[in-house]
Formats: C-alpha cells, sequence, structure tokens
C-alpha cells in the first residue's frame, strides 16, 4: 500500500481498497471470456477492517473516525453483492506466506500448498479452513 497507516485495521481498509479494483476487473474479465462466478470471496483476518467495510462509516468508534471516507467504496460493493468478505483467522490466511517470516510447521504447511505439491483442501483436513 501505499499510504502510511495509524492502526492495523486502517492498514487493512486501505489495502481492501487498493485490491478491490483489480478484483472486479478480474471478474468482469473472466464474464466475458464466459466464465460464470459463483462468488467473490475476499478473505479478511482483522475483524474490526471486516466491520468497517461491511456497514462503512455507521461502525466508525473515535479512534477510526479519521480514516478517509473514499476507502469506503468497498461497502459500496458489498452491498451490491460485487463481493462478500468473510473472516479467516491469521493462522491459516495463506497470503501470510508472502508478507510475514514464517517459521517451523507453519512455514511448512502453507509451502507445500503454495508450491503445489498439496492441495488446498489439506488445510482442511487438518481443520485449519
Amino acid at each position: 500500500q501505499k499510504l502510511n497507516s495509524k492502526s492495523s485495521t486502517e492498514a487493512e481498509v486501505i489495502g481492501t481498497s487498493d485490491y478491490l479494483s483489480r478484483t472486479i476487473w478480474v471478474k468482469m474479465f473472466l464474464e466475458e471470456q464466459g466464465y460464470r462466478l459463483k462468488k467473490n470471496i475476499l478473505y479478511q483476518d482483522n475483524q474490526s477492517a471486516i466491520r468497517l467495510e461491511k456497514n462503512g462509516r455507521m461502525s466508525c468508534g473515535q479512534k477510526s473516525r479519521h480514516i478517509n471516507i473514499r476507502f469506503f467504496w468497498v461497502t459500496d460493493r458489498v452491498k451490491s453483492e460485487d463481493l462478500t468478505i468473510e473472516y479467516c483467522p491469521t493462522e491459516v490466511m495463506v497470503a501470510d506466506f508472502f508478507t510475514k517470516p514464517l517459521q517451523g510447521a507453519v512455514f511448512r504447511r502453507f509451502r507445500e500448498v503454495i508450491m503445489g505439491w498439496k492441495p488446498m483442501s489439506s488445510l482442511k483436513k487438518i481443520g485449519l479452513i
């Protein structure tokens, strides 16, 4: 992301806003190619950010009022059903493999999935998804 933020919640909201335009473009591109997507799901591990993204300014408290309104177009996309936001616990967020230094079993588990050695469904078998 290109902006500094005051909290992890704000960083997640900004990141979602930055990411969402690409996601919607890919969805529209695939639909023009003849594919039909059942759902467009964004997995999020920050529950405060999920509340802000689903409810917009209505769920802002004292500590999140400074977040710029332009990042709340995510709320409009959720309400228009272009996107569904679901909670995914941090310990099963596969994307963290690319953004955090993981060690031990967690590193090996995600490496196996990302390298294609094991399918994503293998995480379900051990109760992670």
